[in-house]
């Protein structure tokens, strides 16, 4: 069994129409919409126009970790085998729905995998990562700002690999991810800690301690890459929130597994 789950603030139904439209003709078995927007303006437009799709809605808004969960949560009790995560500014793409769930049957030890990130004029989205250090975080700040540390931010993102090369990245972005339940049951949820950003970075890292995680370009999705803590003071302090919970858990400057899992991730390349 293959379920899905979308957390959705805010969003309008005329906004995730084309997405829902495309997991119906995807052959999932049930699709969670957790809606943490405060009324549930749209429950009665998914549910008349979705019959595989579950909606739970929670005007306290959980956050984005803790609102998957309860998906997860109500996956396993369904006895699903794979569940996606995706955000709801997704396209998908031919089959990319079966492709991945193909590719962690053939792969077992695979716990989860991303396929290739699009922007909508079809260039890349360069979202598999090294595991971050502070100053890994200051120099996109400031390559962002001032197109800064260019060199650095290539090779952190991962961006001089060939772009058809299927190979274990220590980051796997949250927009859409495959996840393997039974890696999940083992590694735990999504971590409450953090409400919003990072969660996928700390998900992933836990994976790769005993799993492969893996970016998967054969298959591909188009995302509306919005990079909202750059736009907004307070979803700002919501990613600054997260980067001191994601290093207050994993370690600031002193992490020897950071160091081993980044040298054993280049090792692939050489």
């Amino acid at each position: 069994m293959v379920t899905a789950s979308i957390v959705l603030f805010k969003q309008t139904y005329a906004e995730i129409k084309t997405l829902l439209d495309g997991f119906d003709q995807s052959g999932i078995s049930t699709l969670f919409i957790i809606d943490n927007s405060p009324f549930n303006a749209i429950e009665k437009e998914v549910k008349v126009n979705h019959p595989n799709i579950q909606y739970i809605h929670q005007a306290h808004n959980p956050g984005f970790g803790s609102a998957h969960n309860i998906a997860f949560k109500k996956a396993m009790s369904l006895g699903s085998e794979y569940h996606f995560v995706v955000n709801p500014d997704v396209l998908l793409k031919d089959d990319v729905v079966q492709s991945l769930v193909d590719f962690l049957k053939d792969h077992p030890e695979v716990g989860m995998v991303m396929p290739q990130i699009l922007n909508v004029d079809g260039t890349i989205q360069y979202l598999p990562k090294f595991l971050p250090s502070p100053l890994s975080f200051y120099k996109r700040i400031l390559y962002r700002k001032f197109n800064l540390f260019n060199s650095f931010v290539a090779k952190y993102e991962l961006r001089d690999v060939a772009a058809d090369l299927i190979y274990d990245t220590p980051v796997i972005s949250g927009c859409f991810t495959l996840f393997r339940i039974s890696a999940l049951q083992e590694i735990g949820l999504y971590d409450d800690r953090f409400f919003m950003y990072l969660e996928d970075w700390d998900i992933s890292r836990r994976m790769n301690e005993k799993y492969r995680t893996v970016y998967y370009p054969k298959a591909a999705i188009v995302h509306g890459y919005a990079a909202g803590s750059s736009k907004s003071y307070g979803l700002f302090k919501v990613h600054i929130r997260s980067i001191r919970a994601y290093f207050g858990k994993w370690g600031w400057f002193f992490d020897r597994d950071r160091v081993r899992v980044n040298e054993r991730t280049r090792k692939q390349f050489k």
